[in-house]
């Protein structure tokens, strides 16, 4: 990737992106490529704030929800433009990242990312349940296009390509004026260890909840452009397996780099080569496992409220005394109940049998 980060570089990536629609055959290629970008971008959102500040927020997938919503209800229900809307998708997603972030940012590690996780969930839920504000599980529909700009329309297909892909660059511009100034050297810093840049007298909480915001500024204005692109958003845009995507992007593409985010994101929308029948299994494959997970997630959801219920019945949660957790379990269950978990358990691991079986994929 060494060679791609010269101006040579950067020059071939312009080109080949302002010159896609000449070889794209219909206006779907543009669209899913236009999608792929606007993902691109809040991917490089949540690379800064993973990948060189080292702090992994499982909320970023919600933080995107805000901004959309920011655009479909000023839009929608208020009759804003579509720009004014915009404007204001990532200033409002960065002031809720700055509240979200002095809290969340107290913690470390893993500790974070599950306080993040959870907060990502409220977020899902507090748009799939407040139907006075985001409409509920019906969502905000009839969200306009941008408005004309002077002669420019972008009513079309490859209009709305080439607007997304304008702030692609901006976003990547940008970006990279951040990671190679004084600042980015300081998120780095921290990443590397927060006692060291302590010790070099770098503020932790303030520049680590800059990030922060700069982090989730990019996930609104991605937002943003998604309801105008998509004209359409339900709660389903604030799921966690967003959030997951994402982070899948910045591992394929490489943590930690301005491209990154970038080539993972266009890297999954790309289709097999003609009389690849073997990658177009795998991908079958993998909608297959996609699917799968779901049934997977339920499963485990379900098992893990009953294991808890189970634990407050008991009084098993006095069991941080060490060594009194399984036999208090053990003995704790009633027979019955026992068998129900021996079940869920049993259905939970065929369940993840079958949607993990190599067999699945035909030669």
């Amino acid at each position: 990737m060494a060679y791609l980060q010269g101006k040579l570089g950067w020059a071939l990536l312009l080109a080949a992106g302002l010159l896609f629609p000449l070889f794209t055959g219909n206006d779907y290629h543009l669209t899913v490529m236009g999608t792929a970008y606007i993902f691109a971008i809040a991917t490089i959102g949540l690379n800064l704030i993973t990948g060189y500040t080292g702090q992994f927020n499982l909320a970023h997938a919600g933080f995107m929800a805000v901004g959309a919503y920011t655009v479909g209800i000023l839009t929608v229900d208020h009759g804003w433009s579509f720009w004014g809307a915009f404007a204001l998708s990532g200033v409002v997603t960065a002031f809720l990242g700055y509240f979200i972030g002095i809290l969340s940012l107290r913690l470390k590690g893993h500790y974070f990312s599950i306080f993040t996780l959870c907060v990502g969930y409220i977020m899902f839920l507090v748009i799939e349940k407040w139907e006075g504000l985001t409409h509920g599980t019906v969502g905000i529909m009839g969200i306009p296009a941008p408005e004309p700009i002077g002669a420019i329309r972008f009513d079309t297909p490859l209009a709305l390509y080439y607007l997304v892909f304008f702030w692609l660059v901006v976003g990547l511009w940008a970006m990279r004026r951040i990671v190679n100034s004084l600042l980015g050297r300081t998120f780095m810093a921290i990443r590397n260890s927060d006692e060291l840049a302590e010790s070099l007298g770098i503020n932790l909480m303030r520049n680590k909840t800059l990030a922060f915001m700069l982090s989730v500024f990019y996930a609104g204005m991605s937002g943003g452009l998604y309801a105008g692109y998509v004209r359409f958003i339900g709660p389903g845009v604030a799921g966690v397996e967003h959030t997951f995507d994402m982070t899948m992007y910045m591992l394929i593409g490489g943590l930690g780099t301005l491209l990154g985010p970038l080539l993972g994101a266009l890297a999954m929308p790309l289709p097999p080569l003609p009389g690849q029948r073997r990658i177009a299994a795998v991908l079958d494959h993998a909608g297959a496992l996609r699917a799968k997970r779901r049934e997977v997630l339920a499963h485990l959801d379900s098992l893990t409220q009953a294991i808890f219920r189970d634990m407050f019945a008991q009084g098993s949660f006095e069991l941080f005394r060490a060594g009194t957790l399984m036999p208090r379990m053990r003995n704790g269950l009633s027979p019955t109940t026992a068998g129900t978990r021996t079940a869920q358990v049993l259905t939970l691991s065929a369940v993840t049998r079958g949607a993990f079986d190599p067999s699945a994929v035909k030669q």
